[in-house]
């Protein structure tokens, strides 16, 4: 799952929400003085890591994408993912979208001080370019991922992977209503930040 995803899976603090995007940024270890509510956070995020990977429907979704893209698939998926949450966000949250990516934002960057500088510079785009926003659209969508790709820095074909999206959007929609609710329930049920919410 893509950034929103997590926020989304996360409980609503500055500390949750750190660890659940420090889970994208932890090589070499973690910060020093990282809270136990982070640390909970991490946890999560590594929950719905292994979860998504591991679920049969986005197994096979990522069957679907050709040979020359199928590595990056992953990823795809991920940022997909987000869209589709947007765009289904009252069937899944009582609260409005752009009130949950404004309280998103003032989290994050209450916590952008003692970010690990990759984190901190991602985090800083997230926000200052609204990436969120870009996500509402089919069209931001794909365009962020074209930007993902190219930025993969050995040769590859993972900028042709949006017209395969584009192709396939029903199906991979269709995906995720099946899915999101299945890794909502096992994050619910694992409830590893219980002990950390206000």
């Amino acid at each position: 799952m893509n950034y929103l995803a997590h926020l989304y899976l996360a409980q609503p603090t500055s500390d949750s929400y750190y660890g659940n995007l420090l889970g994208d940024f932890r090589q070499g270890g973690l910060p020093g003085a990282t809270t136990d509510a982070v640390l909970a956070g991490v946890q999560n995020h590594l929950l719905v890591d292994k979860f998504t990977d591991s679920h049969p429907l986005v197994r096979d979704a990522r069957r679907q994408f050709s040979r020359r893209t199928r590595k990056f698939s992953g990823v795809a998926l991920d940022v997909m993912f987000d869209h589709y949450l947007i765009t289904a966000w009252s069937q899944h949250h009582a609260m409005p979208f752009a009130e949950f990516k404004r309280l998103a934002y003032a989290r994050l960057s209450e916590k952008l001080p003692v970010m690990p500088p990759v984190m901190q510079q991602r985090v800083s785009a997230i926000i200052t370019q609204d990436w969120f926003e870009h996500y509402a659209s089919l069209d931001g969508t794909l365009q962020a991922i074209s930007n993902i790709a190219r930025r993969v820095r050995f040769a590859n074909e993972f900028a042709t992977i949006t017209d395969e999206l584009a192709t396939n959007d029903r199906e991979l929609r269709e995906t995720f209503a099946a899915f999101f609710p299945e890794l909502v329930a096992e994050v619910n049920q694992q409830a590893l930040e219980h002990a950390h919410r206000d």
